[in-house]
């Protein structure tokens, strides 16, 4: 059925206008004045923000970690994610060593199947960079559509893979249109550390901070912006939290280096105090990197306004904390490393954000979808309202005020991480492909709903244009 959405004020990563907006067949067919068609439901979209879908460049959903798996899959995590603003989220494969990386995109295709609500697509690690991976990555980037790879610096002897690997995998992404992220901290030395403080004794959560300082970190993402410029490639640095990070982005983009960074709203609102909670409460907040030093976050939003940090991820990666995040009493390292966002990624960046001054309006939805479906090869399919786009909308109620609680989420998860947190703004009405997935704050869609994405290659045209926005921010 044909939807024409009145009454709302239109905002995009440019634009801010009052019009109608036409939607049939999955797609925005056109936005003007006075648009009516007998046919059409009326949507009245009085008081509301229309915006583009939200696209969370940064999910686990079913991912194994530390013996356990996440407690969110690809439906209730989508479902959340929806409630949450999001139309589109991007999943990280993990792959094995001595497997192929299409054994891991089939893994991660039947955890989905038939699960999401919304549409996503998929990342993958690359663990190794013997000659078959090398071999495999153009067909992985041409046929089965995921052109983003991952690359762990840390988690030593689990998921860190060695400089030369990322080295190659920077060079065989230049070739093939590819983009290469990195968790970047410096593996080695937290391994040091943490095997220190836990013969010392040193065992409460508060330690997995302490081990992981910040100018790990640092090096971490300077080492990888520094082979990227010798690769002449393309770097997205995921979940920047600290001043030592944002300082080798800015470096790099400085000179015209093709590097790209990711924060989270945790670092935006959390800090490193919360892991010294009582009664091992401070396992809820054990996420790599750690939350940070208060003094980073204006350093954080300062970043996403200047354009030195591109997008928003939520690092959604859920773990309970009865009977998973317990798993590390009396030992912080055993602690599973997640935490629950994906549900008010949306509501975060637009009530500290836009509420408080810290960016524009029209900042917040480059930030929060348009970014990433231009670096991630979505755009304009999604990341915005025009004609010929996906009709990803969301009806958002800057006004309305609430509390975020366990008791009110539909994170499949024990607990909140945000709880008591007051925020101002929500999403009241969240259509997918033109079709209600949220309608007045109740789920209405379905499972398998979602459709898996293909992504376009990197596109060299888009990393100009992002840098010439900056510079003109400047």
């Amino acid at each position: 059925m044909k939807k024409i959405i009145k009454n709302g004020t239109i905002v995009t990563a440019t634009d801010t206008y009052t019009a109608d907006v036409l939607i049939e067949n999955d797609k925005v067919q056109a936005i003007g004045q006075n648009i009516s068609d007998i046919y059409a439901e009326v949507i009245d979209a009085s008081g509301c923000y229309v915006m583009p879908g939200g696209i969370d460049p940064h999910t686990h959903m079913d991912m194994p970690f530390g013996g356990t798996v996440t407690s969110d899959d690809f439906e209730t995590g989508s479902i959340a994610a929806a409630h949450g603003g999001t139309t589109t989220f991007i999943d990280f494969c993990l792959t094995e060593k001595g497997k192929s990386l299409k054994s891991a995109l089939k893994k991660w295709h039947a955890k989905s199947k038939d699960k999401a609500a919304i549409d996503y697509a998929f990342h993958l690690q690359i663990v190794e960079a013997n000659e078959n991976i090398l071999h495999e990555l153009p067909e992985v980037i041409e046929k089965e559509g995921v052109t983003s790879f991952k690359v762990f610096m840390a988690y030593k002897d689990v998921l860190q893979a060695d400089d030369e690997t990322l080295f190659q995998t920077l060079i065989t992404a230049r070739e093939h249109g590819g983009l290469v992220m990195v968790h970047a901290e410096n593996g080695d030395v937290i391994n040091y550390l943490t095997e220190k403080a836990l013969e010392e004794g040193r065992t409460e959560p508060i330690n997995h901070a302490l081990t992981r300082p910040p100018e790990l970190e640092g090096e971490a993402t300077g080492r990888a912006a520094k082979l990227t410029a010798l690769a002449d490639s393309q770097l997205y640095v995921v979940h920047v939290t600290c001043k030592e990070a944002v300082e080798q982005i800015a470096a790099a983009r400085s000179k015209g280096f093709r590097v790209y960074g990711e924060t989270c709203p945790q670092y935006l609102v959390l800090d490193q105090s919360y892991l010294e909670k009582p009664g091992f409460e401070g396992a809820k907040y054990v996420w790599s990197p750690p939350l940070r030093d208060r003094s980073n976050q204006e350093i954080l939003w300062n970043a996403l306004k200047s354009g030195e940090l591109q997008t928003i991820g939520s690092d959604h990666c859920s773990f309970n904390f009865k009977g998973q995040k317990e798993l590390g009493k009396g030992d912080f390292s055993k602690i599973p490393n997640g935490g629950p966002f994906v549900e008010d990624r949306f509501s975060i960046l637009f009530s500290e954000g836009v509420k408080k001054g810290r960016i524009s309006l029209n900042e917040f939805v480059n930030l929060v979808s348009t970014n990433a479906a231009k670096l991630f090869g979505l755009f304009p399919q999604k990341g915005t309202i025009a004609p010929g786009s996906d009709a990803d909308i969301v009806l958002f109620d800057p006004n309305v005020e609430r509390t975020i609680s366990v008791n009110t989420h539909h994170m499949n998860v024990d607990y909140s991480a945000l709880e008591g947190m007051q925020v101002t703004g929500e999403p009241v009405t969240v259509l997918s492909r033109g079709e209600y997935v949220i309608k007045n704050k109740h789920f209405v869609g379905a499972p398998g709903k979602g459709k898996y994405l293909k992504c376009s290659k990197f596109n060299h045209h888009t990393a100009a244009e992002a840098k010439k926005a900056e510079d003109l921010v400047k």
